[in-house]
């Protein structure tokens, strides 16, 4: 039962690595638009890419907390986590920005001239993943905040991406086909995981709203943002999370 934390995170890693599967193998086929034709990947296998993600998540936040329910923390475990992390939500998510990123250029018409140099940038994400997981293990933790943006928290948004162009949510596909904004994704949350911003934890002491009201405070608002932004809840969740940590920055270094 000791191994039980273990056994979830490499239900993680499972996960991880099974939606690179999908990501990887999105058929792409040609469509016809003004008189155009374009090269562009089936958003499906992205699709069940980012679910896989979202279900690897579920099984980080319970490695943790059954870790700290049945007292079986352990060095092996932080590392493994760590490693799972990576690839979950370093990996994986750099592989859907690297298909994102292949169907916005290939929309230009010079497409052809593309050099693999221009998608390789995406490969920076699980660099500065395992910049900041590596930086986590050697620091001690704190109760109530991270150093930086969390490694999961910049994979889960990257992974709301193929929701958003499946459903178009709010027309906001013509945002994610476009280069430079994909690009301005990436070096965002790159820098995001490696600054030294206080960025609040979900580890509860007790539950009062003078301790925590900046946890309440986004539960509620990203409860309310997937009632009415659906996919794109994950990119609202994101903005709020840095805001209310950025406003509670104070409290949270006194804590």
């Amino acid at each position: 039962m000791k191994q039980l934390p273990n056994v979830l995170t490499l239900g993680n890693l499972f996960c991880g690595t099974l939606s690179l599967v999908f990501i990887l193998q999105s058929p792409c086929y040609i469509s016809s638009y003004n008189g155009q034709d374009y090269l562009v990947t089936a958003p499906e296998p992205l699709f069940w890419g980012s679910v896989l993600i979202g279900i690897a998540a579920i099984l980080d936040f319970a490695d943790g907390f059954v870790a700290r329910w049945m007292k079986a923390n352990s060095e092996m475990g932080k590392q493994l986590d760590s490693l799972a992390d990576i690839v979950t939500f370093g990996v994986a998510p750099a592989m859907i920005l690297f298909q994102l990123l292949k169907n916005a250029y290939m929309q230009l018409p010079d497409a052809i001239n593309v050099s693999i140099i221009n998608l390789a940038f995406t490969l920076l994400l699980p660099c500065f993943a395992a910049w900041r997981l590596a930086r986590f293990n050697i620091h001690q933790a704190t109760q109530h905040y991270f150093i930086g943006l969390p490694t999961p928290a910049a994979g889960l948004v990257v992974a709301s991406f193929p929701l958003i162009l499946l459903k178009d949510t709010f027309h906001l596909s013509t945002y994610l086909q476009n280069i430079w904004i994909l690009y301005a994704i990436l070096v965002v949350l790159c820098y995001l995981m490696v600054c030294r911003w206080p960025m609040f934890s979900f580890k509860f002491n007790n539950f009062n709203w003078k301790n925590n009201w900046y946890r309440y405070v986004w539960v509620i608002l990203f409860v309310a943002s997937i009632i009415w932004l659906h996919a794109a809840a994950g990119i609202c969740g994101l903005v709020l999370y840095i805001m209310l940590s950025l406003l509670a920055r104070k409290q949270l270094l006194t804590e």
